[in-house]
């Protein structure tokens, strides 16, 4: 059987791209520090200004508890369409290490200002001391482009 993998090209890296810039959610995948169990979490997230994700995170959610234990991590974006079988729509699964830009970091109120301009609503709770930014660093991704699209890519594939 040959592999569904395809060698990536400008259409999926324009794809891949594309999947981060539209999400205004995703689902983080960690670790749990007590288990060793997957622990998937609902996060909203704006593009950076490189284009990688950008969420907001508190430190009394599991998630954030689990990043903090183990920064290794996965981010999937890309929403279903209303219409056609859901395991067919894009979708990128992001790698990478997870990294906290807290109040005081000298990035932090030029990323703040930045996520609140997609991101309108955590106006009321981006100040609160419980809450950092958090950056993925990527080390890959897999892409599922639709039906029989897969492709798997590196940092470089992603950036803008």
């Amino acid at each position: 059987m040959a592999s569904p993998i395809r060698p990536t090209d400008d259409e999926a890296r324009a794809l891949a791209r594309d999947l981060m810039t539209t999400a205004r959610f995703g689902a983080l995948a960690v670790l749990d520090p007590s288990t060793g169990a997957p622990l998937v979490s609902r996060i909203a997230v704006v593009p950076g200004p490189d284009g990688l994700p950008l969420a907001l995170v508190s430190d009394l959610a599991s998630h954030t508890q689990a990043l903090k234990a183990n920064p290794l991590c996965s981010l999937m974006v890309g929403e279903p369409k209303a219409k056609g079988d859901p395991l067919t729509h894009p979708r990128l699964s992001l790698q990478g290490t997870a990294r906290f830009i807290h109040h005081g970091d000298p990035d932090h109120a030029a990323l703040a200002t930045h996520y609140l301009v997609r991101q309108p609503k955590a106006k009321l709770y981006i100040g609160f001391a419980d809450f950092a930014l958090m950056r993925i660093d990527p080390n890959g991704a897999f892409l599922i482009g639709g039906f029989g699209k897969a492709f798997h890519l590196t940092p470089d594939d992603l950036k803008h």
